[in-house]
């Protein structure tokens, strides 16, 4: 027997195939437990509830059909295990409901729908799940960072522009700029949410039924705000997926961008911030080390999330409009693992941000070296004596240069040796005060009093009015969490 007979007498004749089973049907089967099991049920519940209410079928019946539903809801997911005499989990659960009610009953369950519209609306509201959760662990990343910038209104360092030292600002009005980008990532997730929690129930393989189903019911019962309502839309469109990975996308690479600062400021020669002890690891060699180990997996983890939420893009790029399995089975993995670790990336950053040490006493005189105040000069020179801003630039930028030449900073300076540089160039002279709140990184500061500036007041006004805010969004997830929780519950306990 040459080889490829061996290969077909193991593989077999009929289907499914060995390869086939092996490396296709039983991981897709393993991920719609993991991921489906639950949500399959309540798809159930509801249009049986739906059935009987548009007396398609009978309340004897569907009483019968739920009981059923609810008895096989029950079973625990880590004895299911695939079966070749089943497609799929669907067609297993379909016949563990046919041994408790009957064969002929549990095939009444899915008369007026199809896998088609049952799939997308599985896939919806699984994401629907992720995206809440995801939710909620923004909003408490939210709060820690408001906490903290509040907690560094006048806390000053070194703020960058092409990763080198450019002006004085605080750690507040730098946190609260990683806030504010937060609650745009935010947005976008209930945007998506938005997007993914409509119905695609009733419109069957693609074109809906002869049967005189409510679409309504079946979107009420599980908690959707609206049907999907051209058919073919509600099984072709996959824009929701679309729409949830960009918004995943966004925040992740958003999230990054503040961790990649973060492990900077760690480091030891920056030594910014402190990471608690709970959060670093010991070199198993080398025990003076602090390594900070719980940013460098959450920025590591961040572009896992990105990566997978970027394949289920790719997956649906050019694909057919239509049912097609590149939304589904093989793709659908591909959100939930990077749901996952998005939120994994959230909690670590929350629990990181909210145990930091900040070095302040380090950061405010780091805040005094690189000449990083000499804009102020520029400022003064034009605003106070009316010389034209482009001259008062060459000068604070001769200065500056002058500065590091010699190996000085701005403060080693004194009013007489700077006036000397003016002269060079205008008749002026400023004062030993007006000097020392040039070089001055909290002056800098509170003069820049404009809205969205550093100031002491303007950070203090931004948070004031930013907590307001939060507030209002945590309890508009509150509700709409609540509101869907209480509807999962009355689903469950429904009684005809």
């Amino acid at each position: 027997m040459n080889k490829l007979d061996e290969f077909i007498k193991e593989e077999g004749n009929v289907f499914p195939g060995k390869t086939y089973v092996e490396e296709l049907l039983k991981p897709v089967f393993n991920d719609q437990r993991d991921y489906l099991f639950h949500v399959m049920f309540d798809i159930h519940r509801a249009h049986v509830i739906m059935l009987s209410e548009q007396k398609i079928i009978s309340v004897e019946e569907a009483k019968v059909m739920l009981d059923g539903i609810n008895k096989v809801a029950k079973t625990d997911t880590a004895s299911l295990c695939y079966q070749p005499q089943f497609e799929d989990l669907f067609f297993m659960m379909e016949a563990k409901i046919g041994d408790v009610i009957g064969e002929e009953l549990a095939g009444k369950i899915h008369i007026a729908r199809s896998r088609n519209d049952m799939g997308v609306a599985m896939y919806r509201l699984v994401l629907r799940e992720h995206l809440l959760t995801t939710l909620r662990n923004a909003y408490q990343l939210s709060e820690a960072l408001l906490d903290l910038s509040e907690m560094h209104i006048e806390t000053y360092m070194t703020g960058y522009t092409h990763t080198q030292p450019a002006q004085p600002t605080t750690l507040g009005h730098y946190l609260l700029a990683v806030y504010d980008v937060l609650q745009r990532d935010i947005k976008r997730l209930w945007s998506a949410f938005e997007t993914v929690n409509q119905s695609p129930l009733g419109a069957a393989a693609l074109t809906t039924t002869g049967f005189p189903i409510c679409r309504d019911r079946t979107c009420e019962l599980l908690g959707f705000d609206r049907v999907i309502e051209n058919s073919y839309d509600s099984i072709a469109g996959a824009d929701y997926i679309l729409e949830t990975s960009t918004s995943l996308m966004t925040l992740m690479v958003n999230t990054g961008r503040w961790i990649q600062d973060f492990l900077q400021h760690v480091t030891r020669e920056f030594g910014s911030f402190i990471v608690a002890d709970p959060y670093v690891q010991i070199s198993s060699i080398m025990p003076q080390k602090r390594n900070p180990v719980s940013i460098e997996h959450s920025r590591s983890i961040a572009s896992s999330a990105y990566g997978d939420a970027l394949a289920a893009m790719n997956m649906i790029h050019n694909t057919p409009f239509g049912d097609i399995v590149d939304t589904e089975d093989d793709l659908q993995p591909h959100l939930y693992r990077a749901f996952n670790n998005a939120n994994r990336v959230l909690r670590l950053m929350y629990a990181v941000i909210s145990t930091l040490k900040v070095n302040k006493e380090h950061m405010a005189k780091m805040a005094r070296k690189s000449s990083i105040t000499i804009t102020e000069l520029a400022d003064t020179l034009a605003r106070d004596f009316d010389i034209p801003f482009r001259k008062a630039h060459s000068i604070a930028s001769h200065i500056s240069k002058v500065t590091v030449k010699e190996k000085k900073e701005l403060y080693d300076w004194d009013s007489k040796e700077i006036n000397q540089i003016i002269k060079e160039y205008f008749d002026v002279a400023l004062t030993e005060e007006e000097w020392k709140k040039i070089i001055s990184p909290e002056y800098f500061v509170e003069i820049r009093k404009i809205q969205g500036g550093p100031s002491s007041d303007e950070v203090t006004r931004m948070i004031a009015g930013r907590k307001g805010l939060l507030l209002n969004k945590l309890k508009v997830y509150e509700r709409i969490s609540n509101q869907l929780n209480a509807k999962h519950k009355e689903l469950v306990e429904y009684r005809l």
